[in-house]
């Protein structure tokens, strides 16, 4: 094929984009990370939720209706896991998430909000400008990489 690979998810450090230019991509797509930056302009909250978040802190919803979505565990999370398998009508489920992505994003809301983010926020550590945690990532991509030259032949 004579397309262009993206590689996206699960990317967070130079580590990350070094491996998936190893396996061939041209370029990568970031998002978690970028939470936190300070440019940035989601509730302080939402920020706080994923500056504190490990690699267990997210899980998957909204498969049955066939929009899967990776976010934060809270209240909001876990009731809608609880009932996305029920007897519940896909009108209502949907009703159910209704408006919580805004709850988190403007409101701030830890409890009712959807706090999206992939699994690899346990690597998003501070918040900082998109100018410094472009240059950690190509620095820390370079180190990689360069490591790598050792196993060249």
């Amino acid at each position: 094929m004579n397309i262009p690979v993206i590689a996206a998810g699960g990317i967070a450090d130079g580590r990350g984009i070094a491996a998936a230019m190893a396996l061939g991509a041209e370029a990568v797509q970031l998002g978690t990370r970028f939470l936190s930056a300070e440019e940035c302009n989601i509730h302080e909250n939402y920020k706080a939720k994923v500056l504190k978040a490990g690699d267990t802190s997210t899980m998957v919803t909204g498969r049955r209706l066939g929009h899967p979505v990776r976010s934060i565990r809270n209240q909001f999370a876990r009731e809608y896991s609880k009932i996305e398998y029920t007897d519940i009508s896909d009108e209502d489920l949907e009703k159910f998430a209704e408006g919580r992505l805004r709850m988190a994003v403007q409101d701030g809301d830890e409890k009712q909000g959807c706090f999206l983010s992939g699994q690899i926020a346990g690597l998003v550590t501070k918040e900082e400008s998109c100018r410094e945690i472009i240059k950690d990532l190509m620095e820390d991509t370079d180190r990689v990489l360069g490591g790598l030259k050792k196993w060249e032949r």
